[in-house]
């Protein structure tokens, strides 16, 4: 050991480090600003209150340090750099001539507030000593930690003393080098002078007394803390409110002699705040400034109002809702009040955002790249992209014939007749039926319908029917796959279909996106109008675009699924989505820490259900949407025999070359060797075939 013969007379920062985080503790704060003085061996403190605050949940959000030969200049800089932080909790440890140039700068600011708690370590609560009037009337409000001297009759006598010889109050560190040559004193009477001092170390070591300033004892070489009394600077003097101990923690006071009294004496005595207040500070102190627009007309989302008489805004709606319950389950309260704006697109708002005039907005706000440039989005809350709202057709009796054209329709009826005649005709030459032709053709014609719904139960004898069957069941399989999925298609995307000819594209007037992203969504020369409400969005697509309205409207998907709701019983449908937008999200100032909180918030209520319960209550009800494989596929068009054409075919071909199989098999098993060779022998081929058809060979 460099110094064995050295001994700390002094708190530990260990425990002025529990000491400072059973207080933040105590008061449920979950972020705090650290600011200190910038020395050469740094901050013991620091070191311990981030394990500590690690330990409880508790962030430094930022940390500062001050150089002790920093001008004015400099500390009001680092000041607004704070300000600027929504975090309003601030422990101090510097010196007290550093901390008595940082207090005043800070009042200049306003930052001796309501909104603010600042917390000093004992280093920093000697500037409670200060006898300079503007830095004393500059921290009040301010708690400050001092080491815990018992009162006694001693420390009574040993003051008046002190008083009489010395204008400033009696130092901790005076009663200390007290005690500490008392220990040294009585060692020495123990022991005597011995030639080396190991003995009288470790007799001093050894030294338990009550001192004057408490219990005595060294361990480890360190003096063992009895405590903080933590005290509290109101009108210009200073007031004790608690105590700390390590056995007993924060209490109202240490005189208790019953579990009752103990009870009692939890806690602090109430504490003036800096302002004057009495009401505990949150860890986000200032209250936030959030924007909103009123006067919008789509005001499921935020319906925004102000009230003049008591200069007051309220609002209501699903965002409203999802940023209440993000802020419900923050683990610091977060205070926030409503700045109205009539005027204006979102795009004007983000600028009084970057100017520091608002703190966030809340809204139907898409997160935009060119936006992150100058704000910060938390995760949004709502689905992705633009969607296309259509309304149905249900009046046509005849659409479901509309999925086949004319010429697939009649090729379809055809290959049915025809594969059905190849295959009676197959299981007709089969010599093991034995079944008549009658009773055959009404089999085989029973077989084939009930190919259309896969449902055929019959059996067939021969091979060659089965395999054409099979071949027939691959057209008949694709053709009512094909004919399920455009029959869906067709319908809800009749009207969608009309405005990607040519016709009227409606979409959201006074969104960011206008009417530019509708040429991005498959419509090629349409008309593009812009509706302000949901009510024009109803009128316009009932009126059609032939009659002055909408063949379809394109807006965000969660406009669209909000009208869906909205208008359940009527025959809308969302009929294609492009994820062209980034959803709604809440916006505030670059660097903010709510950003990361509120957005782990909204993964949570997306989880545990909570965000699907909010928009359960403003959408109302389920809603249609065409489901697709490719949203960016174009409207449904019927099918055609060209696309189908190669099936046929191969139908077709299979089905003969298995008759002409089965007429050369029949031919070649029933054909008798002597009819071939009375045919070579001269007899007529008409003879000859009459004789074949008595012997029954054909």
């Amino acid at each position: 050991m460099e110094y064995p013969y050295l001994l700390h007379v002094k708190e530990d920062d260990f425990c002025m480090a529990k000491s400072i985080c059973a207080l933040v503790e105590s008061y449920k704060w979950r972020d705090v600003i650290y600011v200190y003085e910038d020395t050469d061996y740094g901050s013991e403190l620091l070191q311990n209150l981030f394990e500590l605050f690690q330990e409880n949940n508790i962030r430094i959000t930022y940390r500062v340090a001050i150089s002790a030969s920093a001008k004015d200049d400099l500390i009001v800089e680092e000041l607004r750099k704070l300000m600027s932080i929504h975090t309003s909790v601030i422990i101090v440890d510097m010196s007290p001539s550093l901390a008595s140039r940082l207090f005043p700068n800070a009042k200049r600011l306003g930052m001796m507030s309501k909104e603010y708690a600042w917390i000093l370590s004992q280093k920093t609560t000697d500037i409670f000593r200060s006898t300079k009037f503007e830095v004393i009337e500059s921290f009040q409000g301010a708690l400050g930690f001092r080491s815990y001297i018992p009162a006694s009759r001693r420390l009574h006598y040993f003051t008046n003393r002190w008083n009489k010889k010395f204008t400033r109050k009696v130092h901790v560190l005076a009663i200390w080098a007290y005690d500490i040559i008392w220990a040294l004193a009585e060692s020495i009477e123990r022991v005597g002078v011995p030639q080396n001092g190991t003995l009288l170390l470790n007799e001093i070591l050894k030294s338990k007394f009550k001192g004057m300033g408490g219990e005595f004892r060294l361990t480890e070489r360190n003096l063992i803390s009895n405590g903080y009394e933590i005290v509290n600077a109101v009108d210009l003097e200073e007031r004790k409110v608690g105590y700390w101990t390590l056995s007993k923690g924060i209490t109202r006071t240490l005189r208790t002699f019953n579990d009752d009294a103990l009870r009692s004496g939890i806690g602090m005595e109430d504490v003036i705040w800096p302002g004057g207040s009495t009401a505990v500070p949150t860890s986000h102190g200032k209250k936030l400034r959030i924007g909103v627009r009123t006067g919008l007309r789509f005001t499921h989302f935020v319906h925004a109002v102000y009230d003049d008489k008591n200069d007051v805004t309220n609002a209501t709606g699903f965002c409203v809702d999802v940023f209440n319950a993000c802020l419900e389950a923050l683990p610091y309260e977060v205070t926030y009040e409503f700045v109205p704006y009539a005027n204006g697109s979102y795009d004007k708002l983000i600028e009084k955002v970057v100017n520091k005039e608002i703190d966030g907005i809340l809204g139907d706000s898409t997160i935009l790249a060119k936006r992150y440039e100058f704000v910060d989005f938390t995760s949004t809350y709502t689905d992705l992209g633009l969607g296309t709202l259509a309304k149905t057709n249900r009046k046509d009796m005849w659409i479901f014939l509309k999925p086949l054209n004319a010429n697939l329709w009649l090729t379809f009826t055809a290959f049915l007749i025809f594969n059905g005649l190849v295959i009676w005709a197959i299981e007709a030459m089969d010599q093991e039926s034995k079944s008549s032709s009658s009773e055959r053709i009404a089999t085989i014609s029973w077989l084939i319908i009930l190919t259309i719904f896969s449902a055929q139960k019959e059996k067939l004898a021969s091979n060659l029917s089965r395999c054409v069957m099979f071949v027939w069941l691959i057209v008949v399989l694709v053709l009512i796959s094909s004919y399920t999925a455009t029959l869906t298609s067709l319908l809800t995307v009749e009207q969608f279909e009309i405005a990607s000819k040519g016709g009227t594209v409606g979409f959201h007037g006074g969104s960011f996106f206008g009417g530019v992203t509708v040429s991005n969504t498959n419509f090629t020369d349409s008309k593009q109008r812009p509706y302000y409400s949901y009510e024009t969005y109803a009128d316009a697509l009932t009126k059609g675009g032939k009659h002055g309205g909408a063949d379809a409207i394109v807006d965000e998907v969660p406009y669209i699924k909000m009208f869906l709701g909205k208008y359940s019983n009527g025959d809308y449908a969302m009929v294609s989505s492009e994820p062209v937008t980034s959803g709604f999200a809440f916006i505030f100032t670059k660097g903010s820490p709510l950003v990361k909180d509120i957005s782990r918030e909204i993964a949570k209520i997306r989880e545990n259900g909570t965000l699907k319960l909010l928009e359960k209550k403003w959408f109302d009800n389920e809603f249609s949407v065409l489901p697709q494989e490719d949203s960016s596929t174009k409207p449904a068009k019927n099918l055609s025999l060209e696309r189908f054409g190669g099936l046929f075919i191969i139908s077709g071909v299979s089905s003969c070359l298995a008759l002409i199989i089965s007429v050369i098999y029949i031919i070649r098993a029933k054909l008798e060797i002597h009819s071939i060779i009375s045919l070579l022998a001269g007899r007529g081929i008409m003879d000859t075939v009459k004789h074949l058809l008595h012997r029954k060979v054909i």
